[in-house]
């Protein structure tokens, strides 16, 4: 066993100096680099009043506040940074607000309930969607009279395309808010409802996808298995009986899709070089279907049969932005949640990573001058990191220390609780005896549960675009799409579009050097 004083020496004393530019040194740096954002928020942040013909939310299931900062470090280190300088694409977001986000019965929130009210603006449940706190988990007579409609149907009345893209099943938590009304978020498929629930007329999500809002433009993720009959075999792992179909009711989701869309440039998708093999021009719906369950994560990701997040948004834009009306895209990275669920922070932050990459593609794809783009997370984790490292530490390795309880080394990442607990002789892991590093590897908990949980702090909402300075401060979550529809012009607020529309168009504001030329050569001229 290395002795506390040795190791100091090692991961502390011997390392010299901090290892940070030379430049960081000197205060100008620092006083010139907050004069610089200052006047850059002086002459380019003004206020942007349009109205929004676009609106996109991206969502990082589970995506706390500290997962934020550890993969703004990841993304930094993958590009050969210390990491800590680094920003993210949403870091760069103009406006940053705070979201509570308990569910009406429940302190720590679940993924239904939040999912209905950043999408439907009511707060509600936990384990339900799409439908208000007066409806009761499991009880399927609960649900009539007591149904909420999101943004994503507020925006397809108002004659918008509509999409949803996601790494997890489409008919998961998060996006079944979008379309669905149900007591359970559980009741994927009819197989997995309660005959007594199916008999009294409740529907399972998977079914209200196609039903309750005919023709949404764009539906991409995983969770083929509930669109089939039981026991069909999967077109891509047609021996494993786990991914056979699941309905009881005999129906087949996808050709029935297939039949209404025949006659309107409607594609179905299963696997990433077909999707790839089609030109988003000749597109107007597509229902891509790219795993049975979720699609895995993207470390493992089998870059033959399942794209990437940034490549289905990329394509969900590109079909969705023809539409003269604009359109309403809510995008989950739905994977970063069951990372840390599993304490596989590697493969959470990885997650957090791509959804980053998602937000550039988008941002590329759309202006800020007419879109209205929000990020923000759920829910958050028990998850952490500290340990006093220095500047530059891998984000997945050591503290610089050993405890001073029982002498044994530490990761800078823990979790509160679940899966990482481990015993060895009656003690906690020598962790330097382990690959640490491994994409699987489930960081240290401090209470042992089979799954970690969600944490139960406010998490952030970044904004920029039309009235994206709406959002600011410490808000209830459901306040979101009430902020989103009202920039918009749909939904309940159109009182102040009128006079909007009327409005000449606004143009991005210029600094005030480029205002003093152009009034100079007016006056020359």
């Amino acid at each position: 066993m290395i002795t506390l004083t040795i190791w100091a020496c090692l991961t502390w004393l011997c390392q010299g100096r901090p290892q940070f530019p030379e430049h960081e040194r000197n205060p100008s740096y620092w006083n010139a680099e907050a004069q610089r954002r200052l006047q850059h928020a002086l002459t380019t942040e003004e206020l942007n009043r349009n109205v929004a013909k676009n609106l996109i939310l991206f969502l990082g299931d589970g995506m706390g506040i500290p997962t934020v900062t550890a993969a703004r470090i990841l993304k930094g280190q993958l590009s050969g940074q210390s990491g800590e300088e680094n920003q993210l694409e949403m870091d760069k977001f103009p406006y940053v607000a705070l979201a509570k986000t308990y569910n009406t019965n429940a302190q720590v929130a679940d993924s239904a309930g939040t999912a209905t009210a950043f999408l439907c603006g009511v707060k509600a449940n936990e384990g339900t969607v799409g439908v208000s706190a007066a409806a009761v988990r499991g009880q399927c007579n609960t649900t009539a009279g007591n149904e909420v409609t999101s943004i994503l149907k507020w925006a397809k009345d108002a004659g918008k395309s509509v999409g949803i893209v996601t790494t997890t099943r489409v008919n998961h938590a998060t996006p079944s808010a979008a379309y669905a009304h149900c007591v359970d978020r559980d009741w994927l498929s009819d197989s997995d409802m309660p005959l007594e629930a199916t008999q009294a007329g409740c529907k399972d999500i998977a079914l209200q996808l196609f039903e309750n809002i005919p023709n949404i433009d764009v539906v991409m993720g995983g969770g083929r298995k509930y669109m089939f009959p039981k026991n069909t075999s999967d077109v891509e792992y047609p021996r494993e009986r786990r991914h056979a179909g699941t309905r009881r009711d005999g129906r087949n989701l996808v050709e029935e899709w297939k039949d209404r869309v025949r006659n309107m440039r409607g594609h179905y998708v299963w696997n990433r070089k077909d999707f790839l093999a089609l030109n988003p021009n000749n597109v107007d719906y597509i229902l891509g279907l790219f795993e049975p369950g979720d699609l895995p994560y993207n470390l493992e990701r089998n870059t033959e049969n399942d794209p990437s997040l940034t490549e289905m948004v990329d394509f969900a834009i590109k079909v969705l932005k023809k539409n003269p009306q604009g359109f309403y895209l809510l995008v989950e990275g739905g994977r970063i949640d069951h990372g840390h669920h599993e304490g596989k922070a590697k493969q959470a932050l990885h997650e957090a990573v791509e959804m980053d990459r998602a937000i550039l593609r988008a941002a590329l794809l759309t202006s800020q001058h007419d879109t209205l783009t929000v990020v923000t997370a759920d829910h958050s984790h028990v998850f952490n990191f500290g340990g006093y490292t220095r500047r530059g530490n891998p984000i997945f390795g050591l503290a610089p220390m050993l405890s001073d309880v029982d002498q044994k080394p530490f990761t800078s990442i823990l979790y509160g609780n679940g899966p990482g607990y481990k015993l060895v002789n009656g003690g906690r892991e020598n962790v330097s005896t382990i690959d640490y590093n491994q994409n699987n590897y489930q960081a240290q908990a401090a209470v042992p549960l089979r799954m970690e949980t969600h944490g139960g702090e406010d998490v952030a909402i970044f904004s920029k675009g039309p009235l994206a300075h709406l959002l600011h401060g410490v808000k209830e979550q459901n306040y979101i799409p009430h902020v989103m529809a009202y920039a918009a012009c749909i939904g309940q607020n159109k009182q102040h579009c009128i006079s909007a529309r009327n409005q000449a168009p606004q143009l991005p504001a210029a600094p005030l050097g480029q205002l003093a030329v152009l009034v100079l050569a007016r006056l020359l001229w």
